[in-house]
């Protein structure tokens, strides 16, 4: 399992947001969670961060989230609804998991949010892809990653 404060991309940080749900990294163009165990992230937890995103990164360049999933907790997939009824976009989007319940929510999720949804092994792959899409570099996945 790897945290973001662990990883030497962190030097890259722009800023570290904490709320009482999770902590949230901001890079240029990149966006990753690391949740507490056990919350529910819901559209009114997901307003706070997507303000805090357009605050810190603006709304003109395209942006990658990734969501570390190192603890257990609950996400309402139908909010991702009032995500796109609220005119926001999210360019890329990956989780990466490191045990099954890491990856429960994430079948529904697929269902609600519009592009697809990257799943990785670790952390660092996340990364590297992420960040390849947002400056429109091709990166070519491992097989293993879905």
């Amino acid at each position: 399992m790897q945290k973001v404060r662990d990883l030497e991309f962190f030097r890259n940080i722009r800023e570290v947001r904490e709320y009482e749900f999770g902590i949230f990294y901001f890079f240029d163009g990149l966006v990753i969670s690391e949740m507490n165990e056990g919350v529910t992230f819901d559209w009114s937890t997901a307003k706070r961060v997507i303000e805090t995103a357009y605050e810190v990164l603006g709304n003109e360049k395209p942006i990658a989230y990734i969501s570390n999933r190192i603890h257990n907790y609950s996400v309402v997939p139908t909010d991702w609804l009032k995500f796109y009824k609220n005119r926001h976009k999210l360019d890329y989007y990956s989780v990466v998991a490191y045990d099954k319940s890491g990856l429960t929510s994430l079948v529904l999720e697929k269902m609600f949010f519009r592009n697809k949804i990257r799943q990785f092994p670790d952390l660092e792959s996340a990364i590297k892809w992420s960040l390849c899409q947002i400056n429109g570099q091709k990166e070519d996945l491992p097989s293993q990653v879905k």
